[in-house]
């Protein structure tokens, strides 16, 4: 299995299309994704990077109940791919591996908010809380909150998925369409990269037009 020279390469055609723009949180665009598709043999291996406010639809740092829940419900669901990206059935294609998680940046630390591991359909959720940054950190959030807009020095936050998937028929995956884009209604476009032994390719899938054509990517 050749997987993971396929997923350096993959990083390497990434940083060269990319080069102009980084991915750190800060720098993200409000309604638009980014999808890393690596095909080799049977496997197709996938890595989602997506703005908090394209998902749950805020960036500040979940403090409420409720905001807390709409992160686990949206981390849950992030490790759900056949559910967002829907491949052939004739492809045959399954879950080996899925992981999301939450992650924030403050003051320059990233930490995961919140983070799902499914590996072999394995539906188990593992929450990680994140320390109190004080009265003054609660404040800001606050104000962001009502204001509908992100203050500087608050800290973004981004979901970040990984999949593994096989599939029997791999030549049948022609096709993806994006389920995703009615599952999360603020997301916009993902900007989608694609390796493969047949080469290298980026795209730009829409809301307006939810399908990624594959075919020559075998």
């Amino acid at each position: 299995m050749k997987t993971l020279p396929f997923i350096a390469a993959l990083a390497t055609f990434a940083g060269q299309t990319l080069a102009s723009e980084t991915r750190q949180l800060g720098a993200h665009e409000h309604g638009v994704g980014q999808l890393d598709i690596a095909l080799d043999g049977q496997r197709v291996a996938m890595e989602l990077h997506v703005p908090g406010a394209d998902i749950v639809g805020f960036e500040y740092a979940a403090k409420s109940a409720e905001d807390r829940a709409k992160v686990d419900a949206a981390v849950a669901t992030l490790a759900r791919p056949l559910e967002l990206f829907l491949l052939p059935v004739e492809a045959g294609c399954s879950v080996v591996k899925a992981s999301a998680s939450l992650e924030s940046e403050n003051d320059d630390d990233h930490h995961d908010e919140s983070h799902a591991d499914h590996s072999h359909e394995d539906h188990n959720q593992e929450e990680h809380a994140h320390d109190d940054h004080g009265e003054h950190e609660e404040h800001a959030e606050h104000d962001d909150h009502e204001h509908g807009e992100h203050q500087e020095g608050v800290g973004h936050t981004e979901f970040h998925a990984e999949y593994m998937l096989e599939c029997a028929d791999p030549t049948a995956v022609q096709s993806i369409v994006f389920a995703y884009f009615e599952t999360f209604p603020n997301a916009k476009k993902i900007e989608v990269q694609v390796i493969s032994e047949a080469g290298a390719s980026a795209f730009d899938v829409e809301r307006d037009a939810p399908s990624l054509d594959l075919r020559g990517m075998f």
